[in-house]
């Protein structure tokens, strides 16, 4: 008996359908939910989120959020995210470059340009990561 899974970004929503198995990213750790799961709100981390189903798997790349799970459905609202197949590489590339100048040019104190930068670092970190290892 499958699980209903819907994620969702800011953006757009990534991905609805049924499904055996979600592994998520957790702030506490990954989690493995399946059917009839106790009841679960968690915030979510920077990492790979799965979905497996019917013999398939599909992997998105998330940058924090939220997920919500009942007995018979998770929602997953991300901060950040889309599926590994659709990572563009290059683009990943050059926002990681830009990440890696702009903080070895910031100043001392941890500013909000720091912080963006590094944000901005380990999200296209992250992308390559993914795409390296799940894309097929």
């Amino acid at each position: 008996m499958p699980i209903r899974c819907d994620i969702v970004t800011q953006d757009r929503p990534l991905f609805s359908g049924d499904v055996d198995m979600v592994i998520a990213p957790g702030s506490e750790g990954v989690l493995g939910i399946l059917p009839h799961h106790t009841p679960l709100l968690t915030t979510l981390t920077y990492g790979i989120l799965l979905v497996k189903y019917s013999g398939k798997e599909e992997a998105f790349a998330i940058a924090g959020g939220i997920m919500e799970v009942l007995p018979d459905e998770v929602t997953v609202l991300a901060d950040v995210g889309e599926r590994v197949e659709e990572i563009d590489v290059a683009r990943a590339e050059a926002a990681r470059s830009r990440a890696e100048e702009l903080l070895k040019n910031a100043p001392a104190e941890k500013n909000e340009a720091y912080l963006k930068a590094l944000s901005s670092l380990r999200r296209s970190q992250l992308r390559l990561e993914a795409a390296k290892k799940y894309r097929k």
